[in-house]
């Protein structure tokens, strides 16, 4: 039996039970993976100029169909995923997704990806035009607004446990639970408070082996520098759901807080912690955070001792939708600027400031949402094309698979 820190009691088990949080496989979730990996080199190690990538797979290349408006099914449906792709874009190694928002690395290079509105789980190899079939389907989740399954995270220690976890909106709560493929759905973190909006969550393990939760504000902006609730903020706990010692006040989960909503949540190199990116309101600009213990973000006002952002998003590159860091960059996802931006980490091992920043794949594949660092030196991303306000196409939603061969920008931001 799972323990739950005392600032959670609210989150008892009578929550647990409402949820109804269940799950079916498929066949397609217990078969080997019949992709064979090509080499790849890092460059740069964690340094803050960093070096090149060298290419798994081409740049891609724009092709009819692929970008720009079109035809596709009706929003809301959910087709079933497509191995096909369009000829001479080798990238897109996933298609036909429904709002596919979390988005997780597997140790043998395959991808885990989660559908927000119908908590499917798919499986997906880094070659194109191969099966994507459905391994796990999460249910009994509340999916209004901006609720359902919102991430995924792979154990650290998966070869041993083979557990996955996950950030979920239920009819009470949102929460964090974990399971495997084929076992049974359990809570790790309950009582997050949901609201009609503001429920976005983030997970990421860090380099201490703790288990980082972001948080939205659930609508509500004032909970966001509230103690004692656990909307806007960044949470710390344990892979069992309990807060380490180590946290900033003894039995509680919160790590920082002031936070709007969390959209990207990553771990930056060993010993430097996390970073985090949301998007401002008004006349407060796009923010990218590096987490220091205790430290309130300036949500929804700021005081003298509110830590600012190491770095803002440019003007045109509004609305982050995740972020990820690889061999001594950053990477942002922007929605309404239709690119993935790359920013280098700059100075010594430690505390660094961020670089500026500059477009990747620029109005290539529409709205990037997710986007997360492979081992094998390639980049993940989800698209979010279908999520009303942006131009589909036929195969959207896609999932990309990425590796940029100089490590930076195709052009100045």
């Amino acid at each position: 039996m799972r323990r739950l820190p005392p600032v959670l009691l609210l989150a008892a088990a009578g929550l647990v039970a409402a949820t109804g949080l269940t799950a079916c496989t498929s066949a397609g979730g217990s078969a080997a993976p019949t992709w064979v990996p090509s080499p790849a080199q890092v460059g740069g190690g964690e340094g803050g100029g960093g070096g090149g990538l060298t290419p798994i797979v081409p740049v891609p290349q724009r092709t009819d169909g692929e970008s720009g408006g079109g035809p596709g099914p009706a929003q809301g449906t959910s087709p079933t995923p497509s191995p096909s792709r369009k000829p001479g874009d080798p990238l897109v190694v996933a298609t036909h997704l429904t709002a596919p928002v979390g988005l997780a690395m597997l140790p043998d290079g395959t991808a885990l990806v989660g559908e927000r509105t119908t908590g499917r789980i798919v499986r997906v190899q880094p070659v194109a035009g191969r099966p994507v079939p459905t391994v796990r389907r999460l249910t009994g989740l509340d999916t209004a607004g901006d609720g359902g399954l919102l991430d995924l995270a792979v154990s650290p220690t998966y070869a041993e446990d083979n557990l996955i976890y996950a950030y979920v909106t239920t009819a009470h709560d949102n929460r964090v639970v974990d399971f495997t493929l084929h076992g049974p759905v359990t809570p790790v973190l309950t009582g997050i408070p949901k609201g009609r909006t503001g429920n976005t969550g983030r997970l990421a393990f860090g380099a201490d082996g703790a288990l980082y939760v972001g948080t939205g504000d659930a609508g509500h902006p004032a909970l966001a520098q509230q103690p004692g609730s656990l909307a806007g903020k960044v949470l710390r706990v344990d892979p069992i759901g309990d807060p380490p010692r180590s946290n900033p006040h003894a039995g509680s989960p919160v790590w920082t807080s002031g936070h709007r909503v969390v959209d990207g949540l990553c771990a930056g190199p060993p010993g430097e912690g996390m970073f985090e990116v949301e998007a401002g309101t008004g006349s407060r600009s796009d923010e990218l955070n590096s987490l220091a213990p205790g430290s309130d973000y300036g949500y929804p006002g700021a005081s003298a001792s509110s830590e600012p952002p190491v770095a803002t998003l440019p003007a045109p590159y509004r609305n982050p939708g995740g972020c990820t860091v690889q061999a001594g960059r950053i990477f942002v996802t922007s929605l309404d600027g239709t690119a993935l931006l790359a920013a280098p980490l700059v100075g010594p091992a430690g505390p660094r400031s961020v670089g500026p920043f500059a477009p990747v794949l620029l109005k290539t594949y529409g709205r990037l949402r997710t986007v997360v660092a492979a081992r094998d030196g390639a980049l993940w991303l989800t698209t979010s094309n279908r999520d009303g306000a942006g131009h589909p196409v036929a195969t959207d939603e896609r999932v990309i698979r990425y590796v940029n061969p100089s490590g930076g920008g195709d052009s100045p931001a």
